[in-house]
């Protein structure tokens, strides 16, 4: 496993979401489109997630007022490790904390809907 990999998979890390900007309506028009952007801090990282709906938690998250929490999971190849990100974002300030998880091939097939024909 490659060394970023390794770091952002152990413990949890202080995330942002800041594209297209650092707000809970945009953060909002591209859960609808099914595709976030997670930046690690510490690192510098910015991960394009693809989400993984049925994965997801909004039910805390009041996106018009700017307030609540929203978890987000989905997949990513990153450094040619197939990986889950996983995170929570506070609405108010856009920030949080969130990890990845190394995936086998058949588990990132399943959080991507890969199907094996």
């Amino acid at each position: 496993m490659k060394e970023l990999v390794e770091k952002l998979s152990t413990g949890k890390h202080p995330v942002q979401v800041n594209r297209p900007d650092k707000s809970a309506g945009a953060l909002k028009e591209r859960i609808d489109l099914g595709y976030v952007h997670i930046l690690f801090k510490e690192t510098g990282t910015e991960l394009g997630i693809k989400l993984k709906s049925n994965r997801c938690d909004f039910s805390m998250a009041d996106f018009s007022n700017s307030k609540g929490k929203a978890h987000v999971e989905g997949g990513i190849t990153l450094n040619y490790n197939k990986v889950k990100c996983v995170a929570d974002i506070d609405l108010t300030t856009m920030e949080g904390e969130g990890y990845l998880i190394p995936l086998s091939d058949a588990e990132y097939d399943d959080l991507m809907d890969k199907k094996k024909n």
